[in-house]
């Protein structure tokens, strides 16, 4: 009797500690992260690999490319880009430390592109606090070696944005070394700009990090998408943001590597998070979203995966999979509703040293199929033969 008495005492104060362990974790928001996003990385997988026939839609070095098709029947495109004319030492030009602003390109049918020259820069157009600048240490090279030989001022990761409830062009870009995001709106209306700052960010940046992005909803409400796992609404006039940053409610892997380029869209109703991991070669054929911890420099490809919800705060379902090499890209929907992908031949990792020229802007198309993006090859190769013919 008196073991069974302990027994049933053990019990119960087991349970006790576990319920008291869960409420807990409920309280610290910690109970979600008892699932995970599967981060193996299907290297090899031709379904999901930008095809083969992709090329560079525009000759110019360009990171981070973005397009949007305007209700003027045009292409826009942007992206990080490099200062003209300013040489290295390898000849390879790139905007590691120092650019100019933002540069932007139309086009009738994304296969001739017509300049628009810079419509924002940096002497003409920023703000004291974008201004500033930090200096480059002698003999400091980026992350992929480039070396750098001016200051740390550049523009990066810009897109465009047509407002549609507003009829107004927007633009949001961040800075280098820690300089924050902004947003910029066009004061002609049309998309070439002119462009100044929106008045929430005329003293400092609108987002503390890089790669912010912008997400209109049907209803008209725009959103703020931060780096990488942030978000905000703005306010109806797009002067400002209307609330704090919170933070996006997400299946992450375990552990959460480093994750960038976010962007927002929808399909079928339902919320698209799209962001780039770099895989990581595991030593045994395989490949994963986890960094390395012995080799963090290890990596292989830029791939993007997409996570959907109900619901724009989430909580958003395990991230899959969907355009390997594709990363820090942008969906955009053409005239008759076909979908596209944005790409830039990201040269970093093992499999980004094929490129030759890398640094270039390209188009995807891809295709929702039983409710996941992937490429689709049949379209990328009429396009890219057209475009040859």
């Amino acid at each position: 009797m008196k073991k069974s008495f302990m027994r049933c005492t053990l019990f119960i104060s087991c349970l006790f500690f576990l319920n008291m362990t869960l409420c807990q974790e409920l309280r610290d928001g910690q109970l979600q992260n008892k699932t995970f996003s599967n981060p193996k990385a299907p290297i090899g997988n031709k379904k999901l690999t930008v095809p083969d026939v992709v090329r560079p839609i525009l000759d110019i070095w360009l990171r981070d490319a973005f397009v949007m098709y305007g209700p003027d029947g045009n292409y826009y495109l942007t992206g990080t880009t490099a200062s003209p004319n300013r040489l290295f030492p390898n000849g390879t030009p790139h905007c590691w430390d120092y650019n100019d602003g933002i540069y932007l390109w139309k086009s009738k049918d994304m296969k001739t592109w017509q300049s628009l020259g810079r419509i924002w820069s940096f002497d003409d157009h920023a703000a004291e606090w974008q201004l500033k600048a930090k200096p480059v240490k002698k003999g400091h090279r980026s992350i992929n070696g480039d070396p750098l030989d001016s200051i740390y001022r550049a523009v990066w990761a810009p897109e465009i944005h047509y407002i549609k409830s507003q009829n107004k062009w927007l633009i949001v870009a961040c800075l280098n070394r820690g300089g924050g995001s902004f947003i910029l709106e066009s004061i002609s209306g049309k998309p070439e700009g002119p462009y100044r700052n929106i008045p929430g960010n005329t003293d400092k940046p609108i987002f503390k990090n890089i790669d912010a992005s912008l997400f209109e909803d049907d209803d008209g409400t725009v959103y703020v998408i931060g780096h990488n796992h942030f978000i905000a609404k703005m306010t109806r006039d797009l002067s400002d943001i209307a609330d704090p940053f919170r933070k996006i409610q997400e299946t992450p892997y375990n552990p959460e590597p480093y994750i960038e380029g976010v962007y927002m869209t929808k399909y079928k109703d339902k919320y698209q998070l799209i962001q780039t991991v770099w895989s990581v070669p595991q030593g045994n054929g395989n490949y994963t979203y986890i960094k390395d911890p012995d080799n963090p420099l290890s990596v292989y490809s830029y791939d993007v995966v997409v996570a959907e919800s109900n619901n724009i705060y989430g909580p958003y379902g395990p991230r899959y999979p969907a355009i390997i090499e594709g990363g820090h890209n942008n969906l955009f929907e053409d005239s008759r509703g076909n979908w596209w992908s944005t790409t830039f031949f990201n040269p970093r990792g093992i499999r980004g040293r094929q490129y030759n020229p890398a640094c270039r802007a390209a188009v995807v198309p891809v295709k929702w199929k039983r409710g996941k993006l992937m490429p689709d090859s049949n379209r990328a190769r009429k396009f890219y033969t057209a475009r040859e013919n």
